[in-house]
C-alpha cells in the first residue's frame, strides 16, 4: 500500500524514524545499521513495507530495495512475524543471508539477534527453492560496483558504465548483466562499453 516515504528525517528513536512529508511525520521501524546511515534534518527515500493488524498499523523501511524484498521473503517463512524479519536483517546483510541459507549455514543465521539454531534450519528449508546462487552472486557483485562506484574506487571502465546504466534508471543487476556480455570493448572505454551495454538492453 505504501511503497516508499521520501521526505526529511525529523526525529529518531532507538529503533525508528519520523519522516515528514506533505506535513504528516510517519514513522518508520528501522534495523540500527539503517538508522546510522541517516542524518536528521536531511531528504530520505525509505522503502517501505505497511503492517496492519487488529491494535496496529506499523510501517518498517529499509534504505535498498533489495532489504525490502528480503525482509518479504523472510515474512513469508511460517513463524516469521516482523519483528524477527528485522531481528534478522539488523545481523546480517540481504547479501549474507541469500548465501547462508543457499549454503545451509546455520552457524551464520543464528547471528540473527532472537535467531535460534531451530529457525535458522526453518528459514533455510522455507527459502531455498526460493532463491538461486546464480542471483545471489549476481546482487552481490552488483552491490560491489555501487559501493566502488559511490568511493570513487573504479579499478575500470566497467564501474562508471554500470553505476552511469543505474542513474539512467536500469536496476544494477540489469546493469550488471549488460556491461558484462560486452567482450570487445577496451575496459578503459567508459563511452564504449556504455552504447555496447545498451544495445544489450534492448
Amino acid at each position: 500500500m505504501i511503497a516508499f516515504v521520501r521526505g526529511i528525517a525529523t526525529d529518531m528513536t532507538e529503533n525508528s524514524v519520523i519522516v515528514e512529508t506533505g506535513g504528516i511525520g510517519y514513522e518508520i521501524y528501522m534495523t540500527g545499521e539503517g538508522l546510522s546511515q541517516l542524518h536528521m534534518g536531511e531528504e530520505v527515500k525509505i522503502h517501505t513495507y505497511f503492517q496492519v493488524r487488529e491494535d496496529a498499523m506499523q510501517l518498517y523501511g529499509f534504505l535498498k530495495k533489495d532489504d525490502l524484498q528480503m525482509f518479504k521473503l523472510l515474512l513469508g517463512v511460517n513463524g516469521v512475524g516482523p519483528k524477527a524479519a528485522m531481528g534478522v536483517l539488523s545481523g546480517i546483510t540481504a547479501d549474507e543471508l541469500r548465501f547462508a541459507v543457499l549454503s545451509d549455514d546455520v552457524k551464520t543465521l543464528s547471528k540473527a539477534p532472537g535467531i535460534g539454531k531451530k529457525t535458522a534450519q526453518k528459514l533455510i528449508l522455507e527459502l531455498k527453492d526460493k532463491l538461486k546462487l546464480e542471483d545471489a552472486f549476481e546482487l552481490k557483485l552488483a552491490h560491489e560496483q555501487e559501493k566502488a562506484a559511490a568511493s570513487g574506487d573504479a579499478s575500470d571502465g566497467r564501474q562508471e558504465a554500470v553505476a552511469a546504466l543505474v542513474a539512467l534508471g536500469y536496476s544494477s543487476t540489469d546493469a550488471l548483466r549488460a556491461v558484462r556480455k560486452v567482450t570487445e570493448v577496451s575496459p578503459d572505454d567508459v563511452e564504449g562499453l556504455l552504447k555496447a551495454a545498451l544495445k544489450n538492453m534492448l
